[in-house]
């Protein structure tokens, strides 16, 4: 959908900028944490069991908490949320997969791209030209980040660091979406995080089904322990309750450059 035809979203004034930007450091943070988290309970075999219980978990809440606001969305935005849903979906997997091949601290740094690769990305869906200033400080970014995630010399990246690469696109995607979808927009955040939770878990779930995709999601929550369970609430709770409402709250209330600026400054 082009530029002309979806308003941009109107942008808090200047003095009350902050009170949408903390939310969203909050979210930083606990994103942040969520690599480590993720990695202390997944292995190759348990990733999509991990992931339908880390949604499974807060999914009856929220549609208990917001089943009168979600019975009243359109079919738009049914549609519009389920389909961030899917993209959701594909972010989820292949930050997954990548944090269980590479190492917690490559995939922040990787991820972290998100917040040159968006505002690139709006740069060439509404045809504006991004200053030089902009252009060469993400030169330096991405330089940066290679560096960095080279601990004992120039090598081949890992696979893990190719899907976490991948997923800082799809994040990018998803962001640019969530801003320009007019019924997404003008809909309850709740609800739409919902829809799009909902979605994601119904992927997992039809993935978890088929053979050779690793354990089930069953015989993964009868093996762990408290550790395992604590890592499991955080994740479910704050990374994806959490982080996702506070994510659709304010992609309405900022520009789509500036949400993942503030969501990966502290991975």
């Amino acid at each position: 959908m082009s530029a002309a035809v979806v308003p941009a979203p109107a942008l808090a004034p200047p003095r009350r900028a902050w009170l949408t930007d903390l939310p969203v450091l909050a979210v930083a943070v606990v994103w942040g944490a969520s690599y480590l988290a993720a990695k202390g309970i997944t292995t190759t075999h348990t990733v999509i069991a991990v992931l339908v219980l880390r949604f499974a978990i807060v999914l009856p809440v929220l549609v208990a908490t917001g089943w009168r606001k979600l019975r009243a969305l359109t079919g738009e935005q049914w549609r519009g949320a389920g389909l961030l849903g899917l993209v959701l979906s594909g972010i989820f997997l292949l930050e997954t997969y990548g944090v269980v091949h590479t190492s917690a601290t490559n995939a922040g740094l990787i991820i972290s791209l998100t917040m040159v690769f968006t505002p690139l990305a709006e740069a060439a869906v509404t045809r504006v030209r991004p200053p030089a200033s902009f252009v060469a400080a993400a030169g330096l970014s991405v330089a940066g980040v290679i560096l960095l995630t080279q601990g004992g010399g120039f090598t081949s990246p890992s696979a893990g660091d190719l899907l976490m690469l991948l997923a800082a696109l799809a994040r990018t995607v998803h962001v640019l979406a969530m801003a320009r979808m007019k019924a997404v927009r003008s809909a309850d955040s709740l609800s739409l995080t919902t829809v799009q939770l909902g979605s994601a878990v119904a992927v997992f779930a039809v993935l978890a089904a088929l053979p050779g995709t690793g354990a089930s999601p069953w015989s993964v929550a009868a093996d762990f322990g408290p550790r395992e369970w604590a890592g499991l609430i955080f994740l479910s709770v704050f990374c994806t309750l959490f982080a996702f409402f506070v994510q659709m709250w304010s992609v309405r209330r900022t520009s789509p450059s500036r949400l993942p600026g503030c969501v990966t400054l502290s991975i």
